[in-house]
């Protein structure tokens, strides 16, 4: 009833729009810098009051091809849960799965990928346009599943505003060494009129890749009370990936606003590492192809978005946004059906923002989702579970030019109707912000927020094995929800040749949900139990930029980065708690070339959860560059070569990290064309 609400609007909007649509209002600023995510309304990334990262498209055309997680890792406060080149999700300043939300296009992706660490995301940054990450308390907006950060993942299916050409599209093509991969993408926009047809397409195979180091790490050989054996395997088992994905939209684009439709098709098969190594017999035989486990997901997804100018009262816009979703995970033993998991529904959104007086902007929304989630087979140890949820919210800000201030507002009703057990949460989340201005280039800002999270069908309902965290996992159908209080300081400094970037946060939580072991084995298995305890998360964020020299367009800059996060509850520190890290980069820019060195340290990590290993610290060394011929309009040629010194680099955030170190030295190189 509730999802029929909302979608009833939702239609009755895109009608409406559809005599008049228009293009989106152009935001003040630079469209780059401006942080659709944080807000219905505009703001800038440098007046945001908490962390933000973007990744456009001109970083996209670059980027090496892999997970969202292996993508986002080396970025300040993000790590990746890395579990195999096939399955990697966003961790954000130390949380990761259900407490981080990843979305398309603002509404959910309706997959199981928040579920299990080996469950791949039900979308690829190579389909991106842009990629925006929220840490802190602007992750209000999208509910208690963004208490720790929301990864929002932007497309242009669905156009919003019409091309400056009838033509217009791109291509992009690289291949590497380490996995004897290579990934093509393209996009195609046709415009005749209002209308604009968009067509993309995504495809990235992939070998075993190549590792430095033997499988198991020193501390799991010692724990085992073995000894690597030589020569050891060059290449990781069972890490290679096959994707492939379609989409295909039609918009209509006016004066008004904007209306569309799009479909996309995702068919993925990928290998999981480490299974394959878990308590080998002795001697161990050779595995044959058929042993290893692989994963198959199929994803079909059918989305509507649009938006509409209006005069209504205090209100100037009606944006909207709905998905529905069939998934599929299938979990292959060999050539044999083992698990699958389907997740099946739909999610809306629908949001009036509010016309601006003298600094004031602000909107109200409702979002609602429905969805059923299926497990059948060995490793269903979840039960079937339809989910229900429907969130009000509202977000208000006053930028009086040298100061303002902000604050939102979000209640949650969330339902969980399992074959064991039913549970209802209501969910109250608020924030509040000042910000101060207090000379040219610099922005001052804190905030504090309430977030409540429900559990998941997972946390409350789990019984049996996950033989992906190698454990036994029990659930307790008696959890409340997870509270968490934080604090946070911002400042951005954006000088002429200096700018620097600080965030200082610190987090309470009461009722945080944790898996600990119990002591118990079932089926060799030692068992995990879901329980409550409190918990503190603190830590900062860092990244500064100097322009060494300039000359025209071509200038040489020093960049760098930091992170720290320490966690701690009252029953030890959480597991896979990221160490801190150090970036460091030289950068050249010039009107055809760029060229990047990037050294980066990442230190050990010695403070463990019960059942955790120790990781060693590594430095990272990664050189690339591109060149943009004069001759050829926009096409772009690159080269990279990442882990120059071939180091043994194990993630301690992945729960793979004893058993799959990350790959060793890559030589990248590919092309880029937009037209």
């Amino acid at each position: 009833m509730r999802m029929s609400v909302l979608l009833a609007g939702a239609s009755l909007a895109a009608l409406s729009a559809v005599p008049a649509l228009a293009q989106d209002a152009a935001p003040r600023g630079d469209v780059a810098e401006v942080v659709v995510t944080a807000a219905p309304y505009a703001i800038s990334e440098d007046s945001a009051t908490t962390s933000v990262a973007i990744i456009d498209r001109d970083a996209l055309d670059v980027a090496p091809a892999g997970g969202l997680g292996d993508l986002l890792g080396g970025m300040p406060g993000l790590r990746s849960t890395s579990f195999g080149p096939g399955a990697s999700r966003p961790v954000v300043r130390g949380l990761a799965g259900p407490r981080v939300s990843v979305l398309t296009n603002g509404v959910g992706l309706i997959d199981a990928s928040a579920l299990s660490p080996d469950h791949q995301v039900a979308s690829d940054p190579g389909e991106a346009s842009r990629i925006e990450v929220l840490r802190g308390p602007a992750a209000l907006l999208y509910g208690g599943s963004a208490i720790g950060g929301v990864v929002n993942i932007f497309d242009d299916r669905i156009a919003r505003t019409l091309p400056d050409r009838p033509v217009s599209g791109r291509f992009n093509a690289s291949v590497s060494s380490v996995d004897d991969g290579y990934s093509t993408s393209g996009a195609l926009r046709l415009t005749t009129g209002p209308i604009v047809f968009s067509f993309d397409f995504l495809t990235r195979e992939s070998d075993d890749y190549r590792i430095p180091a033997y499988p198991e790490s020193r501390q799991q050989l010692a724990a085992e009370g073995e000894t690597a054996e030589k020569p050891f395997p060059d290449r990781l088992e069972n890490s290679a990936v096959s994707l492939d994905t379609f989409g295909l939209g039609v918009s209509f684009v006016g004066d008004e606003g904007y209306f569309g439709l799009a479909l996309k098709t995702v068919d993925t098969t990928y290998g999981v590492p480490g299974h394959a190594h878990e308590e080998p017999p002795v001697p161990p035989p050779i595995p044959e192809p058929e042993e290893f486990v692989t994963i198959g997901l199929e994803q079909t997804r059918l989305d509507m978005r649009g938006k509409r100018n209006v005069a209504l009262g205090p209100f100037q816009t009606i944006r909207f946004s709905g998905g529905y979703a069939d998934y599929t995970h299938t979990e292959f033993e060999g050539a044999e059906v083992g698990t699958v998991f389907t997740s099946k529904g739909l999610e809306g959104r629908l949001e009036l923002v509010q016309i601006e007086r003298d600094g004031w902007n602000g909107a109200v929304g409702v979002q609602a989702l429905r969805r059923n989630f299926d497990a059948e087979g060995d490793e269903a140890y979840v039960p079937r579970t339809r989910i229900e949820e429907l969130g009000v919210f509202t977000l208000q800000r006053v930028d009086l030019g040298g100061w303002g201030y902000e604050g939102g507002l979000r209640v949650d009703s969330r339902k969980l109707d399992s074959v064991v057990g039913e549970r209802d949460f209501t969910n109250v989340s608020a924030s509040a912000g000042v910000f101060v201005r207090p000379a040219d280039d610099w922005f001052l800002g804190a905030s504090i927020s309430r977030t409540s999270r429900a559990p998941t069908e997972a946390e409350l309902f789990a019984d049996g094995p996950h033989v992906a965290t190698r454990g036994y996992e029990i659930g307790d159908a008696a959890l409340e929800e997870e509270v968490a209080t934080s604090l946070e300081f911002t400042a951005h400094y954006g000088g002429e040749r200096l700018s620097a970037d600080l965030h200082v946060y610190g987090v309470r939580y009461e009722g945080f949900i944790d898996l600990t072991p119990t002591g118990a084995v079932i089926d060799d298995l030692d068992v995990f139990q879901y329980v409550q305890t409190d918990a503190e998360f603190y830590g900062f964020e860092a990244e500064g930029s100097w322009t060494a020299w300039q000359n025209g367009e071509r200038k040489l800059k020093l960049e760098a980065g930091a992170d720290y996060v320490k966690a701690d509850s009252d029953l030890g520190p959480p597991p896979r708690i990221p160490p801190w890290s150090l970036t460091g980069r030289l950068v050249w820019e010039g009107p055809q070339l760029a060229a990047k060195l990037e050294v980066r340290h990442v230190a050990e990590q010695d403070r463990l959860a019960a059942f955790e290993l120790p990781t060693d610290s590594y430095t990272q060394v990664n050189l690339g560059g591109s060149w943009s011929p004069p001759a050829l309009e926009g096409v772009k040629l690159y080269a990279e070569v990442r882990n120059l010194t071939d180091e043994e680099i194990r993630e301690h955030a992945s729960f793979l990290k004893d058993l799959a170190p990350q790959p060793g030295r890559n030589f990248r190189a590919g092309i880029a064309w937009r037209f």
